[in-house]
C-alpha cells in the first residue's frame, strides 16, 4: 500500500504510529521481535521522532522482546559520521529502553568479506528460518536517487538472487566498501515499508509505480514487482508525479 503525506514531518509522525503499533502487537505474541533497519537521513528524522514519542514508546512496546539489525552498512568504524549504526545509535538507540544485548551490529570497522560472512552466520543464528533463510518480522528500505535499495546498486541486480544473507558491494560513484543484505531475505520478511522522501527521489518513484521500461534496472523495482504487499511511506514531493497517490 502506498501512504503518501503532504510533509515529512507528517509522514515520519503516522510512520512512528504505525510502526509502535505493529511491535506493540507483535509483543502479545510472546516473542522476539526481529527487525532491519536502514541508514539514511529519512530514517534518521524517523528515529528522532520515536525518540520523541517517549510515552507512547514505553507504554505500548516491550523493548526487551526487539531485536534490531541492519539491512546494509559503510565499511566505516561505528563513530564515522557515515555509519548507519552510528546515526541510530545518537538518533534513537541510546533515548530507548532496549539491552546492549538486543542490537546486532554490523562491525563496518572489520575486513568486509569477513564481517559478511560472519553477520550473515550471526542472522542465521538468531532469526528463524525458512528453507535456510531468514525470515525477519520487518525490514525498513529506502530508494536511492539511482533507484537503489540497501546497498543492493542498479549495477549490482546479481545481489538480489545471490545465495549469502549478506554480501559486499562498492558504491558505483564514490567506490565506498558496504556490507548489504541481499535480496532473498529481503523479500521472505513479514513486512517491508520503504520510506522516501524528497523531490530528488520523485521520478524514480514515477518510473518505479507506474512500472515504466527505465525501472528495470532499479534494485527498488523488484521489491516492487515482487512483493505487492509492501508498504511505501512517502511525502508530497517524492509523490509529486503519481497521478492518483492511494492514501493522504
Amino acid at each position: 500500500m502506498t501512504h503518501c503525506y503532504p510533509s515529512t514531518d507528517e509522514l515520519v509522525e503516522n510512520l512512528s504510529i504505525d510502526f509502535l503499533d505493529y511491535i506493540s502487537q507483535g509483543n502479545k505474541s510472546g516473542r522476539v521481535i526481529n527487525i532491519a533497519l536502514s541508514g539514511g537521513n529519512s530514517p534518521k528524522a524517523f528515529f528522532e521522532r520515536i525518540a520523541l514519542n517517549q510515552y507512547k514508546a514505553k507504554t505500548t512496546v516491550e523493548w526487551p522482546k526487539v531485536h534490531l539489525f541492519w539491512v546494509d552498512e559503510r565499511c566505516v568504524p561505528p563513530d564515522h559520521a557515515d555509519s548507519n549504526y552510528g546515526m541510530a545509535l545518537s538518533a534513537l538507540l541510546q533515548k530507548i529502553d532496549l539491552k546492549e544485548s538486543s542490537i546486532h551490529r554490523i562491525r563496518g570497522e572489520n575486513n568486509p568479506g569477513t564481517e559478511a560472512r560472519r553477520y550473515g552466520e550471526e542472522v542465521k543464528m538468531l532469526v528463524p528460518l525458512k528453507e535456510d533463510i531468514p525470515v525477519f518480522d520487518l525490514i525498513f528500505l529506502g530508494v536511492g536517487d539511482d533507484g537503489h535499495t540497501a546497498s543492493i546498486f542498479p549495477n549490482r541486480m546479481d545481489l538480489l538472487d545471490a545465495d549469502k544473507i549478506y554480501e559486499t558491494a562498492a558504491h558505483p560513484d564514490t567506490g565506498q566498501i558496504r556490507i548489504t543484505m541481499t535480496g532473498k531475505p529481503i523479500l521472505r520478511a513479514k513486512k517491508i515499508i520503504f520510506l522516501v522522501t524528497g523531490l530528488s527521489k520523485s521520478t524514480i518513484v514515477r518510473q518505479i509505480m507506474n512500472r515504466e521500461p527505465e525501472s528495470s534496472r532499479y534494485p527498488a523495482a523488484y521489491f516492487y514487482l515482487n512483493r505487492h504487499d509492501a508498504d511505501w511511506y512517502l511525502d508530497s514531493a517524492a509523490a509529486k508525479f503519481l497521478k492518483s497517490p492511494k492514501k493522504w
